[in-house]
């Protein structure tokens, strides 16, 4: 039976038999959406910038340097949600996505760079793109063995990474200075209870804003408490241009991209998990084999017109659909107009360091809520997989134990060479391999069985279908 998430054919913009629009594709008052929009922006953006500090950080780039990249972050963050959401030609699946650097995608960008230099690590980025491009049409055809199953696993460990990234923002990282400080610990969890509170008491916009209104009143609450220093958003230009190819020409080494260009393959299973999981959040019937190479077409595409502003790989990202689901605002516009909004940033610089300046502990605070949302929604994808039969719950188990591992144990993989390291340190990437190639050992070979069934993935037709 098929799940409201995966028909057979593709989507109309309008029901066949009614002629209604569905809400994704429904259009809202600009003002509404622009408020929707910033809401977005306000959750997310964090993302960026920290990702941005942290590579200049690491990489000792100079200061103006870093603006540049900043503005870049935010600007490429912009057209890659435009790209995703409006879905022009083949690129973007025409859902509620936004678009983000940092991840696993930095750590690497970050290695190369430290190993052959800068200019190397452009490169690196380029190259993937062109690969993602070159090896997507394989790829689609193994679309068949990310099943529901596969797919709930690897959502329920995207969640809980999320969560612990949106937890690290509370905490600090463990032995640093001001470790879960109390103070930042009770602002944030102050930021949870007002989400919810807001989300109880108020009715219609207002409560679909709920998370927005908690970020701003947990950011008016930490300014009192002496917790926020709004003196940076006097330094500086109004506006910044971020320049192309900001470390020089760049310089092709397959042999130093290839950790990045394996990881590509993984980020591709995870926009698969990505791209259904937000139809489902948004109730919207897709073709995976349609909306899935068009979603990593987006991402390709963003990805080369970043590396060409020095930025990292630029990736899909979960933490909207938790937006959605939590405020009920499923229209595609929203997430455009939060990529306009981000273009605009990437350009408006004291707006930006305005971002920058809000308290990690509330982003932080918000983060973990919208962010727990996604790892139930995961719960719910396996709830239709049929675990009652002992080699589909055999294969979540092990997918989840061996994806989990590097997030419950920091550092179990310190033995390992670098290369191997960052890979095996992705959960995501190691929980969703695990799970669709257990998939294929207990469903696709050898003698099929009654079970087979529950390894066609929903929307793709099985024998009957097709006869």
């Amino acid at each position: 039976m098929s799940s409201p998430a995966h028909p057979v054919v593709p989507d109309p913009p309008q029901n066949a038999a009614t002629g209604a629009v569905h809400p994704v594709d429904e259009s809202r008052p600009l003002g509404r959406i622009l408020l929707f929009g910033v809401q977005h922006v306000l959750v997310m953006a964090a993302t960026p910038i920290s990702a941005i500090f942290l590579m200049s950080a690491t990489l000792r780039l100079k200061p103006d340097v870093t603006v540049d990249l900043l503005s870049a972050a935010l600007l490429l963050s912009g057209v890659g949600s435009l790209v995703q959401s409006l879905g022009p030609w083949k690129f973007g699946p025409r859902l509620p996505f936004v678009m983000l650097p940092g991840g696993a995608p930095l750590i690497l960008f970050m290695s190369i760079a430290q190993q052959h230099g800068l200019r190397t690590a452009t490169g690196a980025v380029l190259l993937t793109a062109a690969f993602t491009f070159v090896v997507l049409p394989l790829f689609a055809r193994l679309l068949r063995f990310f099943p529901p199953l596969v797919i709930g696993t690897m959502i329920v460990i995207v969640g809980v990474n999320l969560v612990k990234v949106g937890a690290l923002l509370v905490t600090g990282q463990p032995g640093t200075p001001g470790f879960a400080d109390p103070a930042r610990l009770g602002l944030a969890f102050a930021t949870i209870g007002l989400i919810v509170l807001f989300s109880r008491l108020l009715r219609g916009v207002l409560r679909q804003l709920a998370v927005m209104l908690g970020l701003a009143v947990g950011t008016a609450l930490a300014c009192a408490a002496g917790q926020v220093h709004p003196g940076a958003l006097l330094s500086g230009p109004l506006v910044g241009v971020p320049g192309p190819l900001p470390f020089g020409t760049p310089a092709f080494d397959l042999v130093a991209a290839l950790p990045l260009m394996l990881y590509s393959l993984a980020a591709m299973a995870e926009a698969t998990g990505q791209t259904v999981i937000n139809a489902e959040a948004v109730g919207k019937d897709i073709d995976i084999r349609s909306a899935v190479p068009r979603t990593v077409r987006g991402d390709a595409l963003t990805s080369l017109l970043g590396g060409l502003f020095g930025l990292p790989l630029m990736v899909t990202s979960g933490e909207n659909i938790g937006i959605v689901r939590v405020t009920g605002v499923r229209s595609r516009y929203v997430t455009a107009a939060a990529g306009v909004v981000l273009v605009v940033l990437g350009f408006l610089t004291p707006v930006a360091r305005a971002i920058s300046v809000m308290p990690p502990a509330v982003v932080g605070g918000a983060a973990m809520t919208v962010f727990a949302v996604i790892t139930v929604l995961g719960v719910q994808m396996l709830g239709r997989a049929r675990l009652e039969d002992h080699t589909a719950t055999l294969t979540c188990a092990v997918a989840l134990a061996l994806g989990l591992l590097p997030v419950l144990v920091p550092g179990v993989y310190a033995g390992f060479p670098s290369g191997v390291r960052i890979l095996l340190e992705s959960g995501v990437a190691v929980g969703a391999l695990t799970a669709a190639v257990l998939n294929v050992v207990f469903h696709h070979l050898g003698r099929r069985t009654a079970t087979a069934a529950t390894a066609v993935p929903d929307g793709v037709p099985g024998p009957a279908a097709r006869a």
